[in-house]
Parts: C-alpha cells; sequence; structure tokens
C-alpha cells in the first residue's frame, strides 16, 4: 500500500496530526471528528512509511469493543499485513497480560485470578467479619471505593501516612493493609491491582528498560478518561519519566528511550472523575512531556450545525478547558426543539407520541437520562404505545447469575486456591452443607493461613466422614478434581460443556419455574459459543508459557477467564433488533443516533444535586454536552413544570443549562395530547380557564393519561375534577 493512500480520506488537520514528526503529540478531538480513524490511520501511516515495525507498536484504549475495532480498521487498511507483536488493548488487558508473562517478578502464583467487582465487595464483608467490625458502620462498598481509589493513585497502605490522632482513616488503613494481605496470601487480584502490580514491575531496571526499547511508539486513546496510574504508566513507558542511570542509557542508541507518545482526547468530554479520570491529565501531559506539539480536531462528521452550535454555547461556560469550536459543511438542520412538559407523564408521552410519528427505525433513536430512577415512567409509557424499547446498560451477560456460576466452576478448576470461586458454588446447586460446617472451614483457612479448599481437606480428614455433611463436601472436591482431570484435554467449549453436564446445573435453574429456568439454560448455551468463538483481543498471543506439564487447555481458559472478566460490552442483546434505545447519559458516550431526547433537564436532577461545587458543576455540564453531540439529525430538549418525588408531585425547575444556551438557538415546541376527541394540548398548571357553567377558573392538577385525563379545577364555587375529553373547556 502507499502512503498517500491514507492519507486521501483525512481533511488537513487529520492528515496534520497523523503524519507528525513531533516526539510528542496531543490531538484534541472534538465529539464526531473522527478521533478513532486519526489514531488508526496514524499506525498505519508509521509501519507504511517504515518509521516503525509492528512489535514497536503499543496502542491502548479504555474497552475492549474499542480495542477490537481499532485492530480491525488497522488490519483492513495493511490488508493482511501480519501485526505479529502489535500490542493493542485495554489498560487492564495489558496489564493482565504483563502479569502473566512475569508473574514471579509480580510475585504472584502462575495460576493467579482476578476478583471481579462483585467477589471483591464479598471478600471485603468476610474481611469485616474477620475482623470482628460492624458492616453497618464499616460501610464495604465505601471500602472498596476507598481502597481502589487508592490504587489508583498508586498508593500501598503502608505509603500512605495518617495522623495518629485520625482514628478513622488509620481503620481504613489498617483494613486495606488486611485486604492486601488476604490478597497476596490467596494469589488473587482485583481490577485496580491489575495496574498497580504492573506498573511496580515495571519500576525494576531491567524490565523498564526491555519495553521502553520495545515500544518505541505509545498511542492512547480517551486520554481524558486516564488515572494516575495510568497516566504513570505511560509516562514511565515513554522514558520521559525514566528513573534508568544514565550509564544504561545510550544517547546514539537508536532504541533510546526517548520514545514517540501520541494522544487523543477531548476535554469536553471527560465525564468519569468518580472513576478516577483527571481531566488534568491533558494540560499535564502539555508539561510533562516536553516540545509537544498539539492538533485540534473541530471538523464534525456527525450532527447538524444548530446541533453543535448549542453544544458550543453550552461548553463555552466551562473555565476548565482548552478550548475548541466545532463545525460542520452540514450547515442546514432541523433547529434544537424545547419542549416545557407539564410534569413527568407528560414529558414521557411527549417522548412516546413524537417516537410514534419517527418514519425511520427505532433503533435510530435514544432517549438519555441523568438517573436510572427516570427510566421508569418512560418504560411504562413505551409499553403502552406498544414501542419496543432496550435499556442500555442493563444487567451484562457475563454478570447474570447462571453464567457467574458456570464461570465460579471453571476458575476452582483452574485455581483450586480461588476462595471466592469456592464460595459461591459450595451450595450451587444445593448439596446441604450448611453455613455453620461453612464457618468452620472459613475458621480454619484463616488459622492455618490456607485456601477455603485447603482447609476443606483439613476439615475432611479431621471429622466424623460418615456423616452427610462430610460426604457432600467429599463428593464436591471430587467432583472439582475430577473436572479438572477432564477438561485438561478438551477444547474451551467442550471444557464448559462439560461442567454444564457434570453439575447437573440445569435442574437446579428448572426449579426456578419453566420460563425462566429455559431462559437461564439458553444464556449457558450462549455461553458454549461464547467460547467457541473466543478470540484474545491482543494481536499477540496471550496465553503465557505453561510448563510441560500444564495443558493448553488450561492456558486457553485462564484467558478466557480473564476475558470475562475484562469484558465491557453492554450487552449481549441483538444488535439488530429495532428497538428504541434508553440510557444514562453516562452510556451514551461513544454512541450516535438519528434522533435524541434529553429529558429532565431540571435544577437538582440535571444538574444533580449533588454536583453544586464549581468543579462537579463542570463534570455535569460536559456531561450535557456529550449528550447533544450525541444527536445526527433532531435533538429535544424536555424539562417539567413538576416531579414526583417518593410518591409527591413538587415543583421543578428549569436547568441553569438551558439559560445558558441563547434562546435563539431552541425551539419552544407545543404537544397536542391525542385522544379519541382530538382535544388541544393538555392545560399547564396554573392556566386560566373558562367552563360554559362554572365560569373562570384556574388549573390546579392533572392525573390519568389520553381519554382518561382528569383536570382539578378550582372555580369559584369550589375545586371540581373534570373528564378532560368530555369537557367543554376555553382557555384563557
Amino acid at each position: 500500500m502507499d502512503a498517500s493512500d491514507i492519507l486521501h480520506s483525512l481533511n488537513q488537520a487529520q492528515e496534520a496530526a497523523v503524519t507528525t514528526q513531533s516526539h510528542h503529540a496531543l490531538v484534541l478531538a472534538g465529539a464526531g471528528t473522527g478521533k478513532t480513524r486519526v489514531l488508526t490511520q496514524r499506525i498505519c501511516w508509521l509501519i507504511t512509511t517504515g518509521q516503525a515495525q509492528p512489535h514497536q507498536i503499543f496502542a491502548v484504549t479504555f474497552t475492549n469493543k474499542a480495542a477490537a475495532e481499532m485492530r480491525h480498521r488497522i488490519e483492513t487498511t495493511l490488508n493482511g499485513r501480519n501485526m505479529k507483536g502489535m500490542w493493542i488493548g485495554t489498560f487492564h488487558g495489558i496489564s493482565h497480560w504483563l502479569l502473566r508473562q512475569h508473574w514471579e517478578l509480580a510475585e504472584l502464583p502462575e495460576t493467579f485470578q482476578i476478583l471481579d467487582q462483585e467477589e471483591q465487595l464479598r471478600w471485603i464483608k468476610q474481611l469485616l467479619k474477620k475482623l470482628k467490625l460492624d458492616d453497618k458502620i464499616w460501610l464495604p462498598a465505601q471500602l472498596q471505593t476507598f481502597i481502589n481509589h487508592q490504587k489508583e493513585q498508586g498508593l500501598r497502605a503502608q505509603a500512605l501516612e495518617v495522623s495518629s490522632d485520625d482514628r478513622w482513616l488509620t481503620r481504613k488503613l489498617a483494613i486495606y493493609a488486611e485486604y492486601e494481605a488476604d490478597c497476596k496470601s490467596r494469589g488473587m487480584v482485583d481490577f485496580a491491582e491489575l495496574l498497580l502490580r504492573a506498573y511496580e514491575i515495571l519500576q525494576q531496571t531491567q524490565l523498564q528498560q526491555h519495553y521502553q526499547h520495545r515500544f518505541r511508539y505509545l498511542l492512547v486513546d480517551e486520554f481524558q478518561d486516564t488515572n494516575v496510574i495510568q497516566y504513570e504508566l505511560i509516562r514511565l513507558l515513554s522514558g520521559v519519566s525514566s528513573n534508568l542511570p544514565s550509564s544504561l542509557t545510550d544517547p546514539k542508541d537508536p532504541r533510546s528511550p526517548d520514545n514517540y507518545t501520541f494522544a487523543v482526547g477531548d476535554d469536553d468530554q471527560s465525564i468519569y472523575s468518580w472513576r478516577g479520570a483527571k481531566v488534568a491529565n491533558l494540560e499535564q501531559y502539555l508539561r510533562d512531556f516536553p516540545n509537544s506539539q498539539s492538533y485540534r480536531l473541530e471538523q464534525n462528521y456527525r450532527s447538524t450545525q444548530p446541533i453543535l452550535t448549542v453544544a458550543n454555547e453550552l461548553i463555552a461556560h466551562n473555565q476548565q478547558r482548552l478550548g475548541k469550536t466545532l463545525w460542520t459543511q452540514s450547515v442546514n438542520g432541523s433547529p434544537v426543539f424545547l419542549y416545557d412538559a407539564n410534569d413527568d407523564k407528560d414529558e414521557a408521552n411527549f417522548i412516546a407520541e413524537k417516537i410514534s410519528a419517527w418514519p425511520g427505525r427505532l433503533q435510530d433513536i435514544a432517549i438519555l437520562y441523568r438517573t436510572t430512577a427516570q427510566s421508569r415512567l418512560l418504560e411504562e409509557t413505551l409499553r403502552q404505545k406498544k414501542l419496543s424499547y432496550r435499556v442500555y446498560g442493563g444487567a451484562r451477560f457475563y454478570e447474570r447469575a447462571e453464567i457467574r456460576d458456570i464461570l465460579a466452576y471453571l476458575r476452582l478448576i483452574a485455581h483450586s486456591e480461588d476462595d471466592a470461586a469456592f464460595e459461591r458454588i459450595i451450595n450451587t446447586p444445593r448439596r446441604s452443607i450448611g453455613e455453620r460446617t461453612l464457618e468452620k472451614i472459613r475458621s480454619l483457612a484463616r488459622h492455618h493461613q490456607v485456601s477455603l479448599w485447603q482447609a476443606t481437606q483439613k476439615f475432611l480428614r479431621q471429622e466424623d466422614n460418615q456423616s452427610k455433611t462430610q460426604k457432600s463436601l467429599h463428593n464436591f472436591t471430587q467432583l472439582i478434581k475430577q473436572l479438572e482431570q477432564e477438561c485438561s484435554t478438551l477444547h474451551l467449549d467442550q471444557q464448559i460443556q462439560k461442567v454444564l453436564d457434570t453439575t447437573k446445573l440445569k435442574e437446579h435453574y428448572d426449579k426456578e419455574g419453566v420460563e425462566e429456568g429455559q431462559k437461564r439454560w439458553e444464556n449457558c448455551a450462549e455461553l458454549v459459543n461464547a467460547a467457541r468463538d473466543f478470540q484474545p483481543l491482543l494481536i499477540e498471543d496471550l496465553a503465557p508459557q505453561f510448563s510441560s506439564q500444564d495443558s493448553a487447555g488450561k492456558a486457553a481458559l485462564l484467558n478466557f477467564l480473564a476475558y470475562t472478566n475484562l469484558e465491557s460490552d453492554t450487552s449481549r442483546s441483538d444488535p439488530n433488533a429495532d428497538s428504541i434505545q434508553l440510557m444514562t447519559l453516562h452510556s451514551a458516550k461513544g454512541l450516535e443516533f438519528s434522533m435524541v431526547f434529553i429529558c429532565g433537564l431540571e435544577q437538582n436532577l440535571f444538574p444533580h444535586a449533588n454536583s453544586l461545587q464549581e468543579e462537579k458543576l463542570e463534570e455535569e455540564r460536559r456531561l450535557f454536552y456529550v449528550g447533544i453531540t450525541r444527536a445526527r439529525q433532531i435533538l429535544y430538549l424536555c424539562h417539567c413544570g413538576r416531579r414526583r418525588n417518593y410518591g409527591r408531585y413538587e415543583p421543578a425547575y428549569p436547568s441553569r443549562f438551558l439559560q445558558e444556551i441563547p434562546s435563539a438557538l431552541l425551539e419552544p415546541i407545543k404537544f397536542t395530547f391525542k385522544t379519541h376527541y382530538l382535544r388541544p394540548y393538555l392545560p399547564k398548571l396554573g392556566q386560566p380557564v373558562k367552563h360554559p357553567q362554572f365560569g373562570k377558573g384556574t388549573v390546579l392538577d392533572h392525573e390519568g393519561t389520553g381519554e382518561y385525563t382528569r383536570l382539578l379545577v378550582q372555580f369559584a364555587e369550589g375545586q371540581k375534577w373534570l373528564m378532560f375529553a368530555y369537557t367543554d373547556l376555553e382557555l384563557l
């Protein structure tokens, strides 16, 4: 392929970024400006022009889906060129690969397992019991957040200094230290530990030098979403913050660790500070990476100009931003509509009616909201209108109970020291092993500092083998040993099928009812399909180098288990199903739709009541900006005059963000409430009206929908409820 072929589809700003000769480049890519294209074409440009070999490329992003898309685009563009040795993946995925390759250096067992969020939380709860701490005071979820936050900052428990007077923090650090010790003794790592442990082993001079010299080109997508440890990982691999002795760095060595970095991000779309993301990393990059060159991508290929103008006007109110202005050649388009609803029911009905009139596909429509609680009424209304919808970001495939059960069996087969997996399946299906027996096993494990599996062996040796509980425990351990032996020679999908056939899970799920049991079993069958289709996300083989006595089946199983833990797709549902997409604004990032509704634009809802500080308010504004820029053609903004809270209606006031958009850019619209009698739109609260019998009055309230809508009107002679469809009311 000729290098010019790579550039022909790029605009001037994109081409300048792709072909930059700067050692360090920061590409500020606005929404819909083609940032993924720029990043992938940069890789293709480097390889095609001979500036880099595939094995010198390190490209990282935040989701497996994005990594897979990046790899696919590169392979398609380079038309089958051998990409062996190129690293493309997520921060967590690549960190996992590093730890698998260097498990001894990381002081981990070769078969270490990953704790997912639910298992980590369960572990912390057990730790509190062990320490005899009240979980109503020491809330497990808050401790989980605290521990993960410290790790994301690169801080171990012993590295944190705290005043002796601060007993609360001192105790939290003690819990953190105990948690770390437990994880180490059991050979387990949580998500945050993957990054921190990878960073720590790369601090070692020889390993650091190896990877710095290997990866000459580091490319990072969604740079605004990096946290402290992710940012430091990039700095370390780049050589910018290298701690290598000068004697180990030869300035004439073409593999000098002064590597090339290429960061792509958008400070206006930084919405994940609650996950540790630091929007300040974009500005920090320009300070930390010497002679950095910045590029701005502002030509939008997604939305019409009216939509972009609203987005530009809104985000300009943020003070902490590097600045850019989106524009498009699609200057024409519908105005941005603003609907002032009477209440949340009226808002939902308005949205449903507009969707019913939409001539295109339902899957091109998104309803966005700030909180998940808003979806209930929207869902109810869509069901009434017989409009198909999907709640995006619901229970993910690998988070479903039946899938987690099977994966727990597989994890225990792969690594018998996995306490979290042991706890999950010891009584799934039921085996008549009571909580008292389990507590004895846990006590043995704590006393001897061993895993629950090893403690079970001790328990079996010291107790009466004739008891029903002993027999159940013995049968369980024999089952796991049998599965471990039989699965070692099977392909991955056959291993899962063997677990399903041997463990009698189908009978267990059938006890929940025919319909529920069938649904769960279909999901189990889909897991077999997933295993059959499984491919590592990195182009380079993910499997660690196992010793001769270990099987290829075990290597495949470990990789698959890691994949299921790191999987970030939001759903396994049919992507071709024609249905409206309902989601929170946070879930909408990275997506686009022809028609978008943003509802609940009210003070204390959006912006949220918890976001009154200026820094948080700016992130809320960025979140609104993200929602606006999801729309390709049509955008509706909605707010209510009142909204129900804890079963009672409360007044609601327009969001301050709506006041920040010039009124000339928004087109207010009236909604004709459709009934069988084609009555005019529903009167607003406080609306003066006139009745032929009762005279003048004021609308105080309404309830019901359609032709069954009732109005509460204050007349001179008192309040009266009137059926709207059957009452001749004149609006004054």
